[in-house]
């Protein structure tokens, strides 16, 4: 279950649609539904506590001997889990909760935390890797929402001096009209941002494989899949410090800065493109936790949730 429409490119869709290939590629029959309503199944997924709650609960209700698993999304854990009385009636229901990288357990309530079973999401590198260009590219993949906090970077390249060379190539749709219209004001008034909007998923690929940097600046995130993607294609990150993205790079990763400091960012920016010896840091710390993000760990870790519940 998730409650990301069909043909849209949010991450909870691409999410389910790997799970699904990965599911069948195990020997299981899976079908993606955006809600429940009594398809014969022996198991069911509800990716995202809250939304899919009502999916879930149900499940539990009929089919009580059948397994139940949820999955967590960023705005599971840092939000909703906290609030929503659904969300934790399903996760109390739950024969096991995923989560997308380690830090997310502990914001379980302590009875809960035996159940968590940690899955990266994968990501296979893009070929042919394309050449990266002479001048500093700095990619954003997201959509325009206030969680994303889409803005960060067009602000931090505002005042960097002329002769630097960093651009910023931002994809990702508006999700209102309001952030459409910003977007397009930012890269009438900054030369150094330019907004695709949507595009599909194979571009995004391109682009992150042919950047030189790539900044996620979210205030919350579950485990993006975009710092697999970045990781495994050679592309070094930026990012925000939060619990979601230190469970993936590491705590000691050197190429953090606090959520909402875009004079931070700038300088780390204008550091990655002037100072070889950081850029290659960020370069080889990013190169060993890529090994964390391959499709064959990511089929292993289901296959082994799986064999838990005899399945």
């Amino acid at each position: 279950m998730t409650p990301a429409r069909s043909g849209t490119l949010f991450g909870n869709r691409i999410t389910a649609l790997r799970w699904a290939r990965i599911l069948r590629n195990l020997g299981h029959q899976a079908v993606i539904l955006e809600a429940w309503a009594n398809e014969r199944c022996d198991a069911l997924v509800a990716l995202h506590a809250k939304r899919s709650a009502p999916s879930a609960l149900k499940f539990a209700a009929l089919f009580p001997d059948r397994p139940l698993i949820v999955a967590l999304t960023g705005t599971d854990v840092y939000r909703d889990i906290h609030r929503s009385r659904r969300a934790q009636q399903a996760l109390a229901l739950a024969w096991r909760i995923i989560s997308l990288q380690p830090l997310a357990a502990f914001e379980l309530a302590p009875g809960l935390r035996h159940k968590v079973r940690v899955i990266y999401q994968s990501a296979s590198p893009t070929k042919p890797a394309p050449n990266r260009p002479k001048h500093f590219r700095v990619c954003v993949i997201g959509h325009l929402r206030p969680v994303k906090d889409p803005f960060r970077t067009a602000m931090a390249v505002r005042r960097v001096p002329g002769p630097s060379r960093i651009e910023v190539v931002h994809a990702g749709a508006a999700m209102n009209k309001s952030m459409a219209r910003r977007a397009q004001a930012e890269q009438l008034h900054n030369h150094r941002y330019r907004w695709l909007g949507a595009i599909s998923q194979a571009r995004v690929r391109r682009l992150i494989a042919s950047s030189h940097l790539l900044v996620l600046s979210s205030k919350l995130e579950g485990g993006a899949n975009v710092i697999s993607e970045a990781l495994v294609d050679g592309t070094p990150v930026l990012a925000s410090r939060i619990p979601g993205s230190v469970g993936l790079l590491a705590a000691d990763y050197p190429g953090y800065f606090e959520v909402g400091d875009t004079r931070a960012l700038q300088v780390l920016l204008q550091k990655a493109e002037a100072d070889k010896r950081f850029y290659r840091e960020l370069v080889s710390r990013c190169r060993v936790s890529a090994k964390q993000f391959t499709v064959a760990g990511e089929k292993r870790r289901w296959k082994t949730l799986l064999s838990e519940l005899n399945m």
